[in-house]
This record gives C-alpha cells, sequence and structure tokens, in this order.
C-alpha cells in the first residue's frame, strides 16, 4: 500500500471496525477485526507506510505501538474534540473509522493527536489510581455505616477516614452489630491496604522519578499528587508556557464568544480529571484553617475572604489553577520554593 493510504480504526472492545481510504479519499477497503494483539498485528502487517489513525481508548496504547513498530505513521486522537467536528445523528462504528480517516486526510491538526505515557510510567500511575479506587470504595464503605446508623436515630463522631473503624466500633448500636461488624472489619483491611500503598508510592517516587522532590517543597502537595503530575505530565517541555498547564487540565473558563456576548462559563474539565481532583484537594488544604502561610494561601483569600461561601469553590479552582503553574515551573528550573516570594518582592 502506498503512504498516502489513510487508515482509520475505530477500536472496540471484541472487535474493531476499519476503513482504509486510497490517495484519492475513495473507500478502498472496508471491514472488521479483532480486537487482539494477533488481529491487529495481522492486519497492520498486510499494508506499508499506512497512516493509521484511531481515537483513545482502552486498546489504543499497545495497538498504537504495534501499529509505530510496523512502520505506519500513527495518530491518536483526541475523541473530545473528534467528536464535535463529525458529529451525527446516525452513528455507526463503521462512520467513526471512516471519520477518522477522511479527518487525518484533511488536516492532522483537526484530530488535537496525544501521546501515550510510556509503559514504565503507565504502570507507576496504575499503582497512585489504584490507592484512588480504595480509597473510594473505603469512603463508600464509611458513609454506607454513618446512614445505617443514622436511621436508627443515632450518630457517628467525626474522625479521619483511617481511624473510622477503631473509632467508631464501640458506637454501633447493638442492633446493628451483625450487619455493620464485617463493613468495619473490610474498612480496617483497606485501609491497611492504602498505607502499603502509600508507603510503595513514597518508595516509588524516590528511587524512580527524583524530580518528584522539587514538587513535594510545596507544603500541601503530597507523594501521590507529586508522583501523579509527575506520570500525567511525564514531559514537561511540552509546556512553552507554565500558564498553558491550566487549560491542560480544564481548570480554565471555558468560551462561546459570539459578536458582543461572552458569557463566563464554568471550567472546562479537560484533561485528566483524576489529576485535577488531586490539585483541588492540595488548594482546599493549602487556603483552609490548617494550610501554611504562603503567596497561594494569601492569593485565595484575596479572592474569597474567609466565611464567603459563595466565592469560595471560584478561589480554590483559582489557587489550584495558580497550583499547578507553580509545580510546573518547579520542575521546569528545579528551583528552591520560597512560599512568601511574591509577598517579600512587594
Amino acid at each position: 500500500m502506498a503512504p498516502t493510504m489513510t487508515t482509520g480504526i475505530d477500536l472496540g472492545d471484541r472487535k474493531s471496525h476499519v476503513c482504509v481510504l486510497n490517495s484519492d479519499g475513495q473507500v478502498f477497503w472496508r471491514g472488521e477485526l479483532p480486537s487482539t494483539r494477533d488481529g491487529a498485528e495481522t492486519f497492520l502487517r498486510g499494508f506499508t507506510a499506512a497512516r493509521a489513525v484511531m481515537e483513545v481508548s482502552t486498546h489504543s496504547r499497545w495497538v498504537s505501538a504495534i501499529a509505530a513498530e510496523l512502520g505506519h505513521e500513527v495518530i491518536v486522537a483526541n475523541p473530545a474534540h473528534v467528536r464535535l467536528i463529525y458529529a451525527s445523528n446516525t452513528k455507526t462504528d463503521q462512520f467513526d473509522a471512516e471519520g477518522l480517516a477522511r479527518l487525518a486526510r484533511v488536516d492532522v491538526a483537526l484530530l488535537h493527536p496525544v501521546r501515550h505515557r510510556s509503559r514504565t510510567a503507565q504502570a507507576a500511575l496504575a499503582i497512585v489510581k489504584s490507592r484512588d479506587v480504595m480509597v473510594r470504595a473505603r469512603t463508600d464503605l464509611a458513609n454506607h455505616v454513618r446512614s445505617v446508623v443514622k436511621a436508627d436515630g443515632e450518630r457517628l463522631s467525626k474522625c479521619d477516614a483511617n481511624q473510622f473503624a477503631k473509632k467508631v466500633r464501640a458506637q454501633i448500636p447493638d442492633a446493628l452489630s451483625l450487619a455493620l461488624t464485617p463493613v468495619l472489619d473490610a474498612i480496617e483491611q483497606l485501609t491497611a491496604k492504602i498505607r502499603g500503598l502509600e508507603s510503595l508510592i513514597e518508595r516509588v517516587a524516590k528511587v524512580h522519578f527524583p524530580e518528584t522532590e522539587r514538587l513535594l517543597q510545596v507544603k500541601g502537595v503530597g507523594a501521590v499528587t507529586a508522583l501523579a503530575f509527575v506520570l500525567t505530565l511525564e514531559d514537561v517541555a511540552r509546556f512553552a508556557e507554565p500558564r498553558d498547564i491550566g487549560a491542560y487540565l480544564g481548570l480554565v473558563p471555558r468560551r462561546r464568544q459570539s459578536g458582543d456576548l461572552d458569557p463566563s462559563l464554568r471550567i472546562s474539565k479537560a484533561g485528566d480529571g483524576y489529576l485535577r481532583r488531586l490539585l483541588v484537594n492540595c488548594a482546599h488544604y493549602i487556603t483552609g484553617p490548617l494550610g501554611p502561610d504562603c503567596d497561594l494561601r494569601r492569593f485565595g483569600h484575596r479572592l474569597a475572604p474567609p466565611g464567603t461561601k459563595v466565592r469560595k469553590k471560584r478561589a480554590v479552582v483559582a489557587v489550584a489553577r495558580k497550583l499547578a503553574v507553580l509545580l510546573v515551573r518547579l520542575w521546569q528550573i528545579g528551583a528552591t520554593y520560597e512560599p512568601l516570594r511574591q509577598s517579600a518582592a512587594a
């Protein structure tokens, strides 16, 4: 096949739909292939130097790796942008495959290509995500215990999540003991597993990703956030300006300008939602009662003084965006963090 051929692949869990266009934009071949390594390799080996385009999905990382090894030009498209271009009321897998191929022929920039992280980074990030899954499971179980006890006319005392099972066990009514004791046991087991993963994350960050030490200078940023930040970005040189990280993580407002109208909208929430959530949690701590005195804290309090709940959410998002810019800058230049640098200069 000539290099001008373009192959659009709509990846599915069991099978994938393929549309191959020739140099004139005509459909050269259309069909299906199993979403397995053997199926993808057999299909892609049958063509030489073709442009292969697919959307980000569960299987896109290993399929794109196979295509690249076989000499194809690989483009992994951002689905959030692609669907805005060729959205249709008659969506089918065949239509998606052809739409990807035609967009790749017109202008690759329309696909907003993304780059998959390395296998090493992916494996390390899986540890961080596993901890997150366990934390959310523990939260659900703790909320279940509280709701059941509340429905019985009692209330459990507030306590740290790590001490929840130990602190509230004696407060469980006798009538609910049989129902809630197994849940408390599960919470204790999850807490032990979470602590083990947190220790592992600290070791992985220190040994394999020493750049996280630069980010840990900021009080309120822990090993989990620092490692997730490094693994999600992976290459900090991709940002020409540190401020670009705000749009990359969806921490900037959406725009819908039309003529003289330019309404104020919510943040776009584009990019990695997990990292955005971690940064917002850090911003809550920095602006909260236990946060250290620093430029970030003072910036947040200027936007929303303590006690003004209406503006607090916007202030926290603004601090999270400013924190992301700070972390990128610390990573790029490896400087020593000065908490009150701007205030001292002023």
